[in-house]
């Protein structure tokens, strides 16, 4: 497969963090163009630092990052602080940035780097609410067209994980994801259907502890943090580990199994914000998302810990 340009559009969160990692430690399979943040599991004042932190982290301050939307389209923002703390990255004390925030919103950064690349080259990873991304195909009317694909963190085909039917992500901007969602791009989805098989046990936490090292040891914290509420709350063995499926397929896209499926986002009512997979296709309509739902879970924290070795 040929090296993915990607933009990363993201709301770092833990797993958010994790996902930056990765993709920092897949430098065969990914150029790092830019990470976008947005508004979702902490405000957009706390993202567009979070982001910058997990750069500087790595080692990586020469990745650009700008700032978007600091709220969803129609909705008021909920934000998750009850699981990712105060400030999203609870768990770890991690270094400040040392470059500042590029100029320019981040809507027009996606358009600019999308459209200055030869036709279906860029992908976009998003991994947090869909905001920026869905702004960004409706004032750019080529942008669709130009896009490689989308891969995305978000929704479920059963049950959701901040209303009994919706997935936090859409939840909390379902209008954009619908945007997204009809707007023609190639579309993959990981769904809480295929994260929650990725749980970060006791043993595979130390395995990535044990590659040493400040990157390692930040890890370590950052997910014991963000451990400790879904623990509670599934009865399991380890919390699920979203975003980073995202960026995992993108470098080893065996790990994964799913098929085509029409996927419609529900606007109102109780169910807001659900995605409503028709697995079986029983209306015989159009597929417009290839929606994962199937993971070898052990593979998967192989490759993880193997490319956070490399930071």
């Amino acid at each position: 497969m040929a090296r993915h340009a990607l933009i990363l559009d993201c709301d770092p969160g833990q797993d958010d963090a994790i996902a930056i990692l990765l993709a920092l430690g897949a430098q065969e399979e990914i150029e790092l163009l830019a990470i976008t943040a947005v508004a979702g599991n902490v405000p957009l004042g706390l993202t567009r630092v979070n982001a910058r932190k997990i750069l500087e982290l790595a080692g990586r301050a020469d990745v650009p990052v700008h700032a978007g939307c600091d709220r969803p389209l129609v909705r008021p923002l909920e934000t998750a602080e009850h699981v990712h703390g105060e400030t999203g990255l609870n768990g770890a004390v991690l270094p400040e940035p040392t470059t500042p925030l590029r100029d320019g919103h981040a809507v027009d950064a996606i358009i600019e780097l999308v459209m200055s690349r030869p036709p279906r080259t860029v992908t976009i990873a998003a991994v947090g609410p869909l905001t920026n991304v869905a702004l960004a195909i409706r004032k750019e009317p080529h942008l669709a067209q130009r896009l490689r694909q989308i891969v995305l963190m978000g929704g479920a085909i059963e049950l959701g994980n901040i209303t009994p039917a919706a997935e936090f992500n859409i939840y909390v901007d379902p209008h954009a994801a619908d945007i997204v969602f009809r707007s023609g791009v190639p579309l993959v989805m990981f769904g809480l259907d295929v994260t929650h098989q990725v749980l970060v046990t006791a043993e595979r936490l130390a395995r990535l502890r044990a590659n040493g090292g400040r990157v390692a040891e930040a890890v370590h914290g950052l997910l014991d943090f963000f451990n400790r509420f879904d623990m509670e709350r599934y009865d399991a063995p380890g919390a699920p580990l979203h975003d980073p499926c995202v960026i995992a397929w993108l470098i080893d896209p065996t790990l994964f199994a799913g098929k085509d499926c029409p996927v419609e986002i529900e606007l109102e009512g109780r169910s807001i914000g659900r995605t409503l997979v028709d697995w079986w296709n029983t209306d015989r309509r159009p597929a417009n998302a290839t929606v994962m739902r199937e993971v070898d879970a052990d593979r998967f924290f192989t490759l993880l810990t193997e490319r956070l070795a490399r930071l």
